[in-house]
């Protein structure tokens, strides 16, 4: 869908997602859990919250994939962990799509001896924009190891296939590992055309931003005597696309929940009206959510 502005929404069922989150949040019983509420001399309230969210701001990153003699594939990466699992989402997608085991990637992240350029960590982005330069960077890679295994296989460029780890001779069961690739390489058992490494970096670029959507309801109750909120229950659904790691996904969105909360019900920037001195500028007095401040998060 083209909205007026331009923006391309990829996908989305949109409906769907708002139908789900309210039959998960049971929106059929809110009016008896209201009214029990009020025996109780509490007013209970429902919100709802849907939204679509672009993913992938600002059009480029960087990724460099190394095939190391040492049996090791190093992933130098343009974006910065912030505690999101990068270096393991990276890993899973490098070692699924170069057919290699997960504990032989190693992804390099805010080292700028090791990593060339890059863009940033922000705005819902690594995964779509680092992770598809490493993807291409993978391709890059195996087109650039055939006509090094067709060298060590005595066979023709052409006639070499990629796939779990090895390139082998179509129709043979004659094959080279890409490690047994780099060490060659390394040790000059290659024309000097080939080159003496095994890698490829990419910088990639692409215009679309990827479009997540979802619906959250939060359920609360409202002391009329003392103004006191309690939230009582909040669900939660998100069509963001492939989860590469489903549970560090949960993960992000209990933490978005939280910082959601706090932003909304106790965290205040407080300066004081005569002097401009910030009074809240530390935790003992900015009022960050503690556990007993969120609900169960249903996601």
């Amino acid at each position: 869908y083209r909205t007026p502005t331009g923006a391309v929404y990829d996908s989305g069922d949109y409906v769907a997602r708002l139908d789900e989150a309210i039959e998960l949040a049971d929106g059929a019983g809110f009016a008896a859990r209201r009214a029990e509420a009020a025996r109780r001399g509490k007013l209970r309230g429902l919100g709802l919250g849907p939204y679509t969210a672009g993913t992938g701001g600002l059009p480029q990153e960087y990724a460099e994939v190394r095939v190391l003699p040492t049996g090791i594939v190093e992933v130098p990466l343009g974006c910065q962990s912030q505690g999101q699992g990068h270096e393991t989402v990276f890993a899973q997608v490098v070692a699924e799509r170069l057919g290699v085991p997960f504990e032989n990637v190693s992804i390099v992240m805010g080292d700028t001896d090791r990593v060339a350029k890059g863009v940033g960590t922000f705005a819902s982005r690594s995964m779509v924009r680092a992770g598809s330069a490493a993807v291409e960077a993978i391709d890059a890679v195996v087109a650039a190891g055939k006509p090094m295994a067709a060298h060590l296989l005595e066979a023709a460029a052409t006639d070499i296939e990629y796939r779990d780890g090895a390139f082998r001779v179509v129709g043979t069961d004659r094959s080279i590992g890409i490690f047994e690739v780099a060490r060659a390489a390394a040790a000059g058992k290659l024309p000097q055309a080939l080159g003496t490494t095994l890698g490829a970096a990419r910088m990639h670029e692409n215009p679309a931003f990827a479009f997540a959507n979802g619906c959250e309801v939060c359920e609360l109750e409202v002391d009329p005597e003392t103004g006191a909120v309690e939230i009582v229950a909040w669900t939660m659904v998100d069509d963001s696309g492939r989860s590469v790691n489903p549970m560090i996904v949960h993960g992000q969105q209990h933490g978005a929940v939280a910082q959601g909360i706090g932003q909304a019900l106790t965290e205040r920037c407080v300066y004081d009206s005569a002097s401009g001195q910030l009074v809240s500028g530390s935790f003992m007095d900015y009022a960050i959510p503690r556990a007993d401040d969120l609900p169960s998060i249903s996601v």
